[in-house]
């Protein structure tokens, strides 16, 4: 019994040591981003543009749940980011709130890990009514299938801050993974994509 235990405990610690090694191998091939310049890897890289946005299920502020398909015929602005408790967050929800007013036929998500009670206590603290907010709190799936779950530093399980617009056919138009996670996305070219 003891030799068996020996032969189990080799094999597991082997499986385990592979693998981080593997791993170690694919941050080489993940994206990059910074915190305060500090380096982060995300689990993967962004939807390509030209390519179908991949499939979404997200919780809204009364508990429900809304996916890609409800957007089915507008266009979306992804604003994705780590916490709407962060200045640079909930700067982005006010200015694309501010912005979303004037779009036509076009949808604002932004989307974080934060509890959906949280998101509609900042909504409604701030009068944000032109944009929606959703949250990934439950599963993840979304940040790691917009390859935006960050897999290291002290945010590791968060999003890092990007911007997706999608168009009325579901189809990716415009990609921004910000470089650094404290900088404000670029509203300009986000809205000029839709």
């Amino acid at each position: 019994m003891l030799l068996e235990a020996k032969k189990q405990f080799s094999f597991q610690t082997v499986k385990q040591l592979l693998l981080r090694f593997t791993n170690l191998i694919n941050i080489q091939d993940m994206a990059k981003v910074n915190l305060k310049g500090n380096p982060l890897n995300t689990n993967d890289d962004l939807p390509q543009v030209g390519e179908k946005a991949p499939n979404f299920n997200l919780k809204k502020t009364d508990l429900s749940n809304t996916q890609l398909s409800d957007f089915a015929g507008s266009n979306i602005i992804l604003n994705i980011f780590p916490s709407i408790d962060t200045a640079t967050c909930a700067a982005s929800v006010r200015q694309f709130n501010q912005r979303a007013a004037s779009l036509q036929n076009t949808k604002v998500l932004c989307v974080s890990r934060d509890l959906p009670f949280a998101q509609k206590r900042f909504c409604g603290a701030e009068g944000i009514e032109n944009v929606d907010t959703a949250s990934d709190f439950a599963t993840g799936d979304f940040g790691k299938n917009y390859g935006l779950e960050l897999i290291d530093g002290p945010l590791a399980a968060l999003h890092a801050r990007a911007i997706v617009v999608i168009d009325s056919n579901g189809v990716v138009k415009y990609t921004e993974l910000v470089p650094d996670i404290v900088d404000e996305p670029n509203y300009d070219a986000a809205i000029a994509a839709v």
